[in-house]
């Protein structure tokens, strides 16, 4: 699942909600020179103990005119979705998308659906997460990570996005646990 990419120059970093390690691995990008701007989605979301995105950005040196927000996503496809118009409105051509590691597939598979016509490259990396892709069956969480990437990238692939797709994954992973 992991297809992690080499970083290259950006007009901004995409981070995504929903793990911990993102927002930590697009400030180290931003401030390795990668991209001048942050763009959080889903920004609202804690993060950890110095709160939400925002908040965790700030925490670790990124100045408050270097990032941009975007609050509504609620999936991984609305990430996409609701990041698009504030690429476009800003007249970014570029971007890094930071997800965890075992996501990256996924988001690709989601962003280069979501973004296809809009002439904006993307380059993906992945925030470690603890995920072991070489033995992912030795460990609960492994396990239970690549079950619910495999389910949800298949949901995706039929058209299954956005917050209702994920009340489907939960009934099917009931119908597993029987």
């Amino acid at each position: 699942m992991i297809i992690s990419q080499f970083p290259k120059q950006a007009d901004v970093i995409i981070i995504l909600s929903g793990g911990e390690g993102r927002v930590e691995q697009g400030v180290k990008l931003f401030q390795e020179g990668y991209a001048p701007q942050l763009l959080l989605s889903n920004s609202q979301e804690i993060t950890g103990p110095a709160g939400d995105m925002r908040q965790t950005a700030l925490s670790l040196g990124i100045r408050e005119d270097a990032i941009l927000t975007e609050d509504a996503a609620e999936s991984t496809y609305q990430n996409a979705q609701f990041t698009l118009p504030i690429m476009k409105q800003k007249g970014f051509k570029s971007a890094i998308v930071v997800s965890s590691d075992f996501h990256i597939r996924r988001v690709k598979f989601i962003f280069d659906h979501v973004y296809r016509k809009s002439g904006i490259e993307l380059t993906y990396i992945g925030a470690d997460s603890g995920y072991n892709a070489n033995a992912w069956w030795s460990d609960r969480y492994s396990r239970e990570t690549t079950f619910n990437e495999y389910i949800k990238m298949i949901g995706n692939a039929f058209g299954y996005n956005g917050p209702e797709a994920k009340g489907s994954l939960e009934q099917i992973k009931r119908w597993f646990r029987r």
